[in-house]
């Protein structure tokens, strides 16, 4: 037997019995269970048990002894809906164009209930396995960042070439079967874009295919930022490495531009070393003593043959102020992204496809460096906005790439020492930005995305509202830049009557700072 139920919503109209006698026509139809002048179809019956819905029932079983096919039969009866909504004037749905992520089934939510959990595991696996590959920018960082977090990697390997992986699967440790072992997900059982072969299209360079990991751009670095970023890197590199001819090959793999001092007695022999971001129209060069003592290569080596480690970022490699650089120059890509995206507003609305995709990284990342909940609410209803219909890898775009940089510069910074007025300044940049993605979906007539998009600004809205100072209350989602030149400088010269030392609002408004509300 086959059954399906057909609801309209409840704002529509009542339909009569006539109406809903062709919303099941339409649905047997476009199903090809029962097309118009097919009298070997199969025998089916439409039961109205209120105004407002239908039950559709029909046999598997046709007159001719041929078995009909019902494989897929979810997106034609999407068709079938979408079609009666516009000839009867009912409320637009989505289309199944599969950018929807994984709903999770009627016993996971169940068992989340039992176990008292907020949600079911398969959407907090999605959130984390979406954070990871925004932040990495090669496979093995991707599997690293995951269980750093405690989630449970499997890969899955070739079984015609050895030590080949071809998809992975993850788990929460403390969800388990009947069976005692924990219940695995592979990627695509969370969502479309989340495969490992989508996936290795977004880490490589030009995200079709060319081997290497894509680089992290200097272009919409500033000079502190881009020496911290490439301080990290080689500091990475140098403790994965045991020969000098190891580190400058995985410098070279990590995208970086590399140049190598040979000796000029030996010219075999490496001596030293610089290093660059690339995509500059002048490359700024760091030798490795420049980015710190400890990182010129004679120190390297000296370390290498005493098989000892370094310091790396976790250890407090950033300063406050590289942390504070970082946050800004990740708000400043995004509002560069932004202003690519109202280009294509009067351009071409579909070339923006790379950056809708991306923009759902920066989000993903922001919420889980800040662990604002708003971010995370708005990062899960962004989601759907992000992916491209039928599973499409868009190509790589000025405005996506620029994306990616915030999301790789706010995993570089981690979540210490975050300044409230460098998080509220991303925020309200990515309030525009998904304001001008909202535009964007609605030229590209997609409707349901572009409500994902607005409905994603509002929940950063309320994390702006909820992290910034009561002056700011009125006009938190674009402060004005003597608003923020005013909160970051410790003693602002002449304030106001009435306003604090701090150039943030009233000081007998404002709770004490043990109290104030961070993001």
């Amino acid at each position: 037997m086959w059954h399906v139920s057909v609801r309209a919503a409840p704002e529509d109209p009542i339909l009569s019995d006539g109406q809903w006698a062709e919303v099941a026509h339409e649905l047997m139809s476009r199903t090809g269970l029962a097309r118009d002048g097919d009298e070997d179809a199969v025998r089916w019956v439409a039961v109205r048990h209120a105004d407002d819905h239908i039950h559709v029932v029909a046999t598997l079983a046709r007159a001719d002894g041929i078995r009909p096919e019902v494989w897929n039969d979810g997106y034609r009866i999407r068709d079938a809906c979408r079609e009666v909504e516009r000839r009867f004037g009912l409320r637009s749905t989505a289309p199944a164009d599969r950018t929807a992520a994984r709903r999770p089934k009627r016993a996971e939510i169940a068992k989340a209930a039992r176990a008292g959990r907020d949600e079911p595991v398969r959407g907090v696996l999605r959130r984390h396995v979406a954070a990871a590959a925004a932040g990495a920018r090669t496979e093995a960082g991707f599997f690293a960042a995951l269980e750093a977090e405690g989630v449970g990697v499997r890969k899955r390997y070739s079984t015609r070439f050895a030590g080949q992986v071809t998809g992975y699967a993850v788990a929460m440790p403390d969800d388990v079967g009947p069976s005692g072992q924990p219940v695995w997900f592979g990627g695509g059982k969370l969502a479309s874009d989340l495969t490992l072969p989508k996936l290795r299209c977004r880490w490589s360079v030009e995200g079709h295919g060319r081997p290497g990991p894509r680089p992290l751009s200097g272009r919409h670095l500033s000079a502190r930022t881009a020496r911290a970023v490439v301080r990290t890197t080689v500091r990475r590199a140098a403790d994965e490495a045991r020969t000098a001819e190891e580190f400058l090959d995985l410098l070279q793999r990590q995208g970086l531009l590399v140049k190598p001092r040979y000796s000029r007695l030996e010219p075999d022999q490496i001596t030293g070393y610089a290093v660059a971001l690339p995509d500059t129209e002048e490359p700024v060069w760091y030798t490795g003593g420049r980015l710190a003592e400890d990182l010129s290569l004679p120190r390297l080596q000296h370390r290498w043959s005493a098989q000892e480690r370094g310091t790396g970022i976790e250890e407090g490699e950033l300063t406050f102020e590289e942390r504070q650089a970082f946050y800004d120059d990740a708000a400043q890509a995004a509002a560069y992204a932004t202003s690519q995206l109202r280009r294509h507003l009067a351009t071409d609305p579909y070339r923006a496809a790379d950056a809708c995709w991306a923009a759902s990284d920066a989000l993903h990342v922001a919420a889980k460096v800040t662990g604002n909940p708003h971010l995370g609410h708005a990062a899960d209803t962004y989601d759907r906005a992000a992916r491209a219909p039928y599973g499409r890898i868009p190509r790589a775009s000025a405005a996506g790439n620029a994306l990616r940089t915030t999301a790789r510069l706010l995993t570089l910074a981690g979540t210490q020492d975050r300044g409230t007025v460098s998080i509220l300044l991303l925020v309200s940049r990515l309030i525009t930005l998904l304001d001008t993605l909202a535009q964007l979906r609605i030229l590209q007539q997609r409707q349901a995305q572009a409500d994902a998009a607005r409905a994603a600004s509002q929940h950063l809205s309320r994390a702006a509202a909820d992290a910034g100072p009561a002056a700011w209350h009125e006009d938190l989602v674009q402060p004005s830049q003597f608003q923020l030149a005013m909160a970051a400088f410790p003693n602002p010269w002449a304030p106001a009557s009435g306003v604090a030392a701090d150039g943030l609002g009233p000081a007998a408004t404002r709770p004490p700072t043990s109290q104030r509300r961070t993001l």
